[in-house]
């Protein structure tokens, strides 16, 4: 069976996802493909995460970091320069899980750091966990994707991932930590394309085989029409946003002139019905309220714009109105 190798000179996520996907759902089975690749400051968060639960969008957006989501499952990853990630694709009937692993492992030794599967999906060295994994499969092929720690920045991992503490009551996957360690604690002369050349190498002796490496670039989005609609579709807020499952966000707080006690239902992060309890005098205000709010994108700033609209629309209640938009977008992530 032949081989090929992919390998992207490219660090936008959205572009290196979208040939994952391109690589997945276009590119013929018959073969075994190896594609490798490395993300700018990005948290990847998996296909049934909620985004606001498992990272901190508004520092995200402030640092000028990444949200990706991935068509696969798993759990929320922080990906920088600092992280190669290598990608399987085979046909199923010629599938191997172990395979995979084993070509990864072999290509660490070279590289003298001994590495041994840990569970389903991780990679160890000692104790420290070094890669995790995610898989998909189709009827007719198999994907297997991973991110190995070559020298990531730990404090960023733990700055983006750990998220404020809203009050969301989440349905989906939510991300376990566990204890993990750079690939240069182990070799400190070990960096991206060192790897990359050790995966190749080991990849094409497992097989018996070689190939040439073939770059992918921006360019490639031009030459393969399929490749930029995967790439439209990752870069895309509902994407990135609106797949998140089905969350409720319930905040209180006491003004001056009333209580507001606030429970948001939020599908495919639209506001799809707000509930107010108060015992503001003004029930018009609730009402107002409850109306502008629904059918929102859960987004700091489409909920600013829209209460901005409604405090110039009644003038009689802009200063409530006002009060509200600034604790409720304090509150909100994004």
């Amino acid at each position: 069976m032949k081989l090929r190798i992919l390998k992207s000179a490219v660090t936008n996520p959205w572009f290196n996802l979208a040939t994952e996907d391109w690589i997945f759902n276009t590119l013929n089975p018959d073969s075994h493909t190896l594609f490798l690749w490395r993300n700018s400051e990005t948290v990847v968060i998996g296909r049934s995460q909620n985004p606001w639960v498992e990272c901190k969008i508004d520092k995200m957006e402030a640092d000028d970091v990444f949200l990706a989501r991935r068509q696969s499952g798993g759990g929320a990853v922080f990906h920088d320069l600092g992280n190669t990630n290598f990608t399987f694709l085979s046909p199923k009937d010629d599938y191997d899980q172990e395979a995979n692993f084993t070509i990864i492992i072999n290509a660490l030794k070279k590289l003298g750091i001994d590495a041994d599967l840990s569970g389903r999906n991780d990679m160890q060295v000692g104790d420290k966990k070094i890669s995790g994994s995610a898989f998909k499969h189709s009827a007719d092929r198999s994907f297997h994707h991973g991110t190995l720690l070559v020298n990531a920045n730990m404090q960023k991992l733990g700055d983006y991932l750990n998220p404020h503490p809203l009050k969301l009551k989440a349905k989906g996957i939510k991300s376990v930590r566990a204890r993990v360690a750079n690939l240069v604690e182990f070799n400190k002369n070990i960096n991206h394309d060192t790897l990359s050349d050790a995966i190749i190498e080991a990849f094409c002796e497992y097989y018996g085989d070689t190939a040439p490496v073939e770059a992918l670039d921006e360019a490639s989005l031009s030459k393969q029409p399929s490749l930029n609609k995967y790439y439209q579709q990752m870069a895309n807020w509902d994407w990135r946003f609106g797949k998140t499952p089905e969350f409720t966000h319930h905040i209180e707080t006491r003004f001056d002139w009333g209580i507001i006690d606030l429970h948001l239902d939020v599908k495919q992060a639209v506001i799809r019905e707000v509930v107010i309890f108060s015992d503001a005098l003004n029930v018009e205000l609730i009402e107002l309220l409850k109306e502008t709010l629904t059918d929102s994108k859960y987004n700091r700033n489409d909920v600013k714009t829209k209460l901005d609209e409604l405090g110039i629309a009644h003038p009689d209640v802009a200063a409530q109105v006002n009060d509200v938009s600034e604790w409720l977008t304090s509150e909100m992530e994004g």
